[in-house]
């Protein structure tokens, strides 16, 4: 089939006859619900120094911003899924806007570390939230694609974005950024189906061990020895509460669907390969080409752009392949990028090399994602995405500390 005719996608996420009407919440709505999400996780790259400089406190601190919202996207996101399950869109998307509203508020308007760690968080639940729901209204591979498309190319330009925000406004606005998103609130309100009524009653036990156990996961790769232990009880707990109650918050349908826990393992290692290259290119293309930090972020623009434009072309050419062909395609890419990368001499390979990683992920975040939301019921569709992209964040986090260890 061609890129530019993909297959519809039925109510559950299946592939559909080609040439299906795409009903639902138009992509567009979805993809600006999503995107502004990567403002919170690369943005804020170019603009901590003048936050330090200004607060009068060390970078170490201020990366404190960033962490909150990476630990936030991590909880937030099945946490958002579970309230989108039992609530419903309307319920959930007000929630998260509310979130990300106040959030914004925060960090705009008290420049002080405390205000500042609250509303990066706070942003970084409804964000995350925002995320979950567009997947799971997506209907087609084209929607799907258009949504992970613009949370990679969002990411790949966010330090530019936020620079330029802080120089023509402040940087207090370059952090503000994910509140773009509510842009996209009235159109997605407007267009949602309707909330279907949840099979059984909400599963606080649920929630709260696996709010425990992805929080001890975000923070195994600076604290592995208390973290992992942490991990490991919560985990541990977790499993034997989901014996006892298999329609909880994780429910039993998602826990034993094969091509689920397929996708979602695949991503967990597509976005920690992209996630650990982007690590170490700069400090790859200085030791090859003694370019300045400027020249490093210029050249890293354009591989990171090319994986998030061309993933939705990637996503729509392989919206009827059968799983195994996905499964093999992208990390497939992904490891013909580290390869070409541990062999190069250039910084062009280098670059390459980036490329394929960012198109691997980015492409494999959506095509992976439309077949785990087929793999599940219907009704556990945005549960089941929820997850989903929290494998996926994780690899996100722990790329970065691989990288390091294996570069140490």
């Amino acid at each position: 089939m061609s890129s530019s005719s993909p297959a519809p996608f039925t109510h559950a996420g299946a592939p559909d006859q080609l040439g299906a009407p795409d009903r639902g919440v138009p992509a567009a709505w979805l993809a600006l619900l999503a995107g502004p999400l990567s403002f919170g996780i690369a943005g804020p790259s170019l603009i901590l120094p003048d936050a330090a400089r200004d607060l009068g406190l060390t970078l170490g601190a201020v990366t404190w911003i960033v962490t909150a919202f990476g630990w936030a996207i991590a909880i937030g996101t099945p946490l958002m899924a579970g309230l989108q399950s039992h609530q419903g869109v309307r319920r959930a998307l007000l929630t998260c806007a509310a979130l990300v509203a106040l959030g914004a508020v925060l960090v705009v308007s008290v420049p002080s570390l405390p205000s500042l760690v609250l509303g990066s968080a706070a942003q970084g639940l409804g964000t995350a939230g925002f995320t979950t729901i567009a997947m799971s209204l997506t209907r087609s591979a084209r929607s799907m694609g258009l949504v992970t498309a613009s949370l990679a190319t969002v990411g790949s330009t966010a330090p530019l974005i936020a620079d330029l925000a802080g120089e023509l406004l402040s940087w207090q606005a370059g952090l503000a950024l994910p509140a773009l998103s509510l842009l996209a609130v009235p159109g997605v309100l407007r267009h949602r189906p309707a909330d279907p009524v949840p099979d059984a009653p909400f599963d606080p036990v649920g929630a709260v061990l696996l709010t425990a156990l992805v929080t001890a996961l975000v923070f195994v790769p600076n604290s592995w020895p208390v973290a992992g232990t942490a991990a490991v009880a919560a985990g541990g707990l977790l499993a034997l509460h989901l014996r006892s109650r298999r329609d909880g918050f994780v429910p039993a349908s998602i826990v034993r669907a094969p091509v689920f826990l397929l996708t979602s393992g695949l991503a967990f290692l597509l976005a920690a390969t992209n996630f650990g290259m982007i690590y170490l290119l700069p400090t790859l293309l200085v030791g090859q080409a003694d370019w300045t930090s400027g020249q490093v972020g210029a050249a890293i623009l354009w591989p990171l752009m090319f994986g998030g434009l061309a993933s939705y072309g990637m996503i729509a050419a392989t919206a009827k392949a059968p799983v195994k062909a996905v499964a093999g395609l992208f990390p497939g890419l992904a490891a013909a990028g580290v390869g070409l990368a541990c062999l190069s001499l250039s910084p062009a390979a280098l670059l390459i090399a980036q490329a394929l990683t960012s198109l691997a992920a980015a492409s494999g975040q959506g095509a992976l994602a439309a077949r785990a939301a087929a793999a599940v019921p219907d009704g556990a569709r945005s549960t089941a995405m929820g997850q989903f992209n929290l494998c996926y964040l994780l690899g996100a986090a722990f790329g970065p500390a691989i990288a390091a260890a294996l570069a140490g």
